[in-house]
């Protein structure tokens, strides 16, 4: 590849990168080149839009917004669209979580939830300080986020900036057991501040899904020991996982929540971080020293608070529900396909999340057939970015049936066309 951008593009080896498409246009589910290619947004642009790329009532509610304000400090002050947001966020969700706190994206979320864990056992007067996190996770790519991540490829080179994390193997079918065992272990060998999981699924460890009631025991073992639960919904929530957000099939409420990506619908920055009204209180005092010292200049911004506004009158006003059920049952009818297929294994669904894997002799997330994978579906008019040799989808709600089969058939010709 010929550079001739200064940009440096993320997770993006430009070395053997072929040429990148300048985007021009998206509306839905498609996103249109300066050359006139059309390409199917099969995974949300990573994951964030929800409805369909730009849609009316979220851009409407950004221009009407930046006609009354454009960023304004949040330390000192507030606006009304993070006063109502907020609000609005303490509705949907369980009555447990009765603050908001404001950052700007899913890694920063996921920061301050670890800052929140260990201030409140600081400030408690315990000082807990053990982190216990999943085998495989992926939590962002800022230091802590970073920390409670799978140890590996992503953050070798800042291994020294990382703090420890004590790791409990991935609950997989059939060994669920030993998770919970190595939970209950951790607890009671030494005092725990918390565990962060991304519940039923972790994302970029390989969309690698379990079910609701080893999520409802790892929330139990916690409270039975007192230890915080973070709950990463970066990418579980907001219907990705067919509910509203994921730990509602486990019917749980963590001490710690992390939302961001389809909170504005994926159309601009913005994350919250809820927790406990205890969380709160341990950091409200006169002693100034017990101050949540955490901010970003952009805290709150005014018109990403009212992009997520209009999000949620679209999940109020519309049959988003309806859309996600729909999309779920395109997607399981389309991997029937797949589950006798002997070059595909481990077909796995949850909501609008649909994975296979390929199978090839050489797997992993640094895998020749990632880069292949990921050029033949280009060519094809079909962005996907393969996990090596995960191939998964992740496509905004408004995808149609005939978009997603069309997918599934560039899937299901991948291994002979690549073979060729």
């Amino acid at each position: 590849m010929t550079l001739t951008s200064p940009v440096w593009h993320p997770f993006t080896q430009h070395a053997v990168q072929g040429d990148v498409p300048t985007i021009v246009r998206s509306e839905g589910a498609w996103l249109e080149a300066d050359d006139g290619r059309r390409i199917f947004d099969a995974i949300a642009s990573w994951w964030v839009v929800t409805h369909g790329h730009r849609h009316p009532k979220i851009i409407a509610a950004i221009q009407q917004e930046a006609a009354r304000l454009d960023q304004i400090i949040f330390a000192g002050f507030t606006h009304p669209p993070a006063e109502q947001l907020a609000q609005r966020l303490v509705e949907i969700t369980p009555d447990e979580l009765t603050h908001v706190f404001y950052s700007d994206s899913g890694s920063t979320s996921v920061e301050v939830g670890l800052k929140m864990a260990l201030g409140y056992w600081l400030h408690v007067g315990e000082g807990r300080r053990r982190i216990l996190a999943l085998e495989g996770a992926y939590h962002g790519d800022t230091i802590g986020g970073m920390s409670v991540g799978e140890r590996g490829v992503f953050n070798a080179p800042y291994d020294p900036l990382l703090f420890d994390v004590s790791r409990l193997p991935f609950p997989r079918a059939g060994a669920e057991q030993a998770t919970l065992d190595a939970l209950e272990q951790a607890c009671r060998s030494e005092p725990v501040a918390a565990l962060i999981v991304e519940p039923l699924v972790l994302g970029a460890g390989g969309m690698l899904i379990y079910p609701p009631w080893v999520l409802a025991e790892m929330a139990r073992i916690c409270k039975a020991h007192g230890v915080l639960l973070i709950a990463d919904e970066v990418m579980t929530g907001w219907g990705r996982t067919g509910t509203l957000f994921a730990c509602e099939q486990a019917g749980i409420v963590p001490d710690i929540a992390c939302y961001s990506k389809g909170l504005t619908g994926g159309s601009v920055p913005l994350a919250v971080t809820m927790c406990r009204r205890e969380i709160f209180d341990a950091h409200y005092s006169t002693d100034r020293r017990k101050t949540f010292f955490h901010s970003s200049s952009y805290t709150a911004n005014p018109i990403a608070c009212a992009a997520a506004l209009a999000n949620l009158e679209v999940w109020q006003t519309e049959p988003v529900q309806q859309r996600i059920d729909a999309l779920a049952a395109t997607h399981t009818r389309a991997l029937d396909r797949f589950r006798d297929d002997a070059r595909f294994s481990n077909v796995r669904q949850i909501g609008t999340i649909a994975a296979v894997d390929l199978v090839v002799g050489d797997a992993g997330y640094l895998a020749d057939i990632g880069p292949r994978l990921y050029a033949y579906f280009m060519a094809r008019g079909l962005l996907l970015r393969p996990l090596g040799n995960t191939i998964y989808m992740m496509p905004p709600y408004c995808s149609t049936a005939a978009e997603i089969a069309a997918a599934y058939d560039a899937i299901a010709a991948a291994p002979e066309m690549l073979t060729r």
